[in-house]
């Protein structure tokens, strides 16, 4: 069996820019929460069997209490805020496993479920679905992959190395170098992803790389002044990486089944008949207007 984890969160930004607004009989703002539901509906009617979906319920975790410029909803769409709610219960309504996080991200979710789905010898693959680069550390020879479900490019471990530079094991010391802007930490001045990757390349982890730039042996420029500010930095760029490293020690289910959809609750034809009705209109100009499936059909 292939097991689909679903980064909600990122579906969510996706299809709240790429849609036009549509606003329920109450006025509130669905159309991500619509474009969402249809792409995971779509997923299953294409033939997936095991699939959950981890959202952001809450966008600040224990991460914000690490490093003060860590990500926050500060800035956000209100009326993307507001959809978060609404995808788990809908999402929920139509049988697919949600796990909205507060304490943790959406990320720390996937990367734990995909830690476990690996353990049992049924699954074939796990395809974690999302192009953040966080989640590359997760990424196990071909049976571990992303899929970034935009471009329906799929990563296993030779295309993170290929894209990075740097194997899986080595892309949480490789953001805490370069940096994260979406996720507010700066990395170290002067690593850039070039520099990066080749030192890492070679010595895997931040605490390996030698103190003294002539123990490099790597082609990188103005390798003396980078071997200075990792040594002056280390600490810090220590704390990045542990902002980097998702969490595999979360416990979400006991066995892949329960991950197996198994239709949907009564529940959710009343939900979906109501995002059908929504009342699309346009948001900005560069939203490209479309027809999609009434949600309903979707199940069909």
């Amino acid at each position: 069996m292939d097991i689909y984890l679903v980064d909600g969160t990122y579906e969510l930004f996706r299809h709240y820019y790429a849609l036009p607004s549509a606003r329920d009989s109450d006025g509130r703002e669905v159309a991500a929460v619509r474009g969402v539901l249809a792409s995971v509906l779509g997923m299953i009617k294409g033939g997936a069997t095991h699939i959950a979906v981890a959202t952001d319920h809450v966008i600040e975790s224990f991460r914000n209490g690490l490093w003060p410029d860590y990500k926050t909803s500060e800035g956000i769409d209100p009326d993307l805020l507001a959809q978060f709610p609404l995808l788990e219960e809908v999402l929920s309504a139509a049988g697919i496993i949600v796990w909205p996080m507060v304490e943790f991200e959406a990320d720390d979710a996937l990367a734990a479920a995909a830690h476990a789905a690996d353990q049992d010898t049924r699954v074939e693959h796990v395809i974690i679905c999302t192009p953040d680069k966080d989640l590359a550390q997760c990424v196990r020879g071909t049976r571990i992959v992303q899929l970034n479900r935009r471009t329906r490019v799929t990563i296993d471990e030779a295309g993170v190395i290929r894209k990075y530079g740097v194997p899986p094991a080595s892309i949480p010391d490789y953001l805490a170098l370069v940096g994260d802007t979406a996720d507010g930490y700066p990395g170290l001045k002067g690593w850039g992803a070039k520099s990066s990757a080749a030192v890492l390349s070679k010595f895997v982890h931040l605490q390996s790389i030698p103190t003294g730039w002539r123990d490099w042996h790597v082609n990188v420029s103005n390798a003396s002044a980078l071997a200075a500010t990792l040594s002056r930095e280390l600490d810090r760029a220590l704390l990045f990486r542990t902002l980097a490293t998702l969490r595999t020690d979360i416990v979400f289910f006991d066995d892949v089944d329960q991950l197996r959809w198994n239709g949907s609750a009564p529940a959710f034809a009343d939900l979906a008949a109501r995002l059908d009705a929504a009342v699309t209109n346009a948001r900005r100009p560069a939203a490209r207007r479309s027809r999609s499936a009434p949600i309903l059909g979707s199940l069909r």
